[in-house]
C-alpha cells in the first residue's frame, strides 16, 4: 500500500557485509532467509520515529547482510498509523517496503565489494513481485511494544572476509 502522504526518511547508521564462503560463483540456487526488528521509538504529533534491524542472509551460506538504523515517518497521523499496519498478504508492515527500498541499494553496492549474490529487490514483498514464495522464509512475530520482527535461521558458518561502515 502506497500512502502519498506520508514522507518516510529512512537513516542508515550501521552496514555490514559478511562473506561467508568463496562458493555462489556458478548456477545454483540461492535464498534468502530475512531477520528483521522494527520497533517504535518516538511519536509525536505528526511524527513517528521507528528503528530497525534488517538481517538478510542467504542458503547456502555465502554472504550476509546487516543493516541497521531508524525511520522517520512524517505526515497526518492516520496516514502514518497505516503505515505502521501489517500487509494482511505478505505479514510485514507497509513502512518495511520503504525501509527495504533505501536498505537494498546499500547492500546490492556492497554485495558488488564483496562479489557475492545482492538480495532481490522485491525480498519482503515476494508474491507483488512474481517471485515464488516458498524461495523465500519470513516469519513475523508482534511483540506489544509495537514491535515488530520478521525472523528466519541465521546462517552457521566461519566469516572469511568482512566490511563494514558504522555512521554515528
Amino acid at each position: 500500500m502506497y500512502i502519498p502522504n506520508v514522507s518516510v526518511k529512512v537513516d542508515i547508521t550501521s552496514l555490514i557485509g559478511v562473506r561467508l564462503g568463496l562458493k555462489g560463483g556458478g548456477a545454483e540456487t540461492v535464498n534468502f532467509d530475512v531477520k528483521a526488528k522494527l520497533e517504535e521509538k518516538e511519536r509525536r504529533s505528526q511524527t513517528v520515529i521507528v528503528g530497525f534491524n534488517l538481517l538478510v542472509a542467504t542458503k547456502p551460506s555465502i554472504v550476509k547482510f546487516e543493516v541497521e538504523g531508524a525511520a522517520t515517518l512524517t505526515g497526518k497521523d492516520a496516514e502514518i498509523s497505516k503505515m505502521l499496519e501489517i500487509d494482511p498478504e505478505t505479514k510485514v508492515p507497509y513502512v518495511f517496503q520503504r525501509i527495504y527500498q533505501y536498505a537494498f541499494t546499500a547492500m546490492y553496492l556492497l554485495s558488488t565489494v564483496l562479489n557475492a549474490p545482492p538480495p532481490p529487490q522485491n525480498l519482503l514483498f515476494p508474491h507483488k513481485e512474481g517471485i515464488p514464495v516458498e524461495d523465500i522464509s519470513v516469519d513475523v512475530e508482534a511483540t506489544p511494544k509495537e514491535t515488530v520482527s520478521v525472523q528466519a535461521a541465521p546462517p552457521q558458518s566461519e566469516e572469511k572476509s568482512e566490511v563494514s561502515v558504522s555512521n554515528q
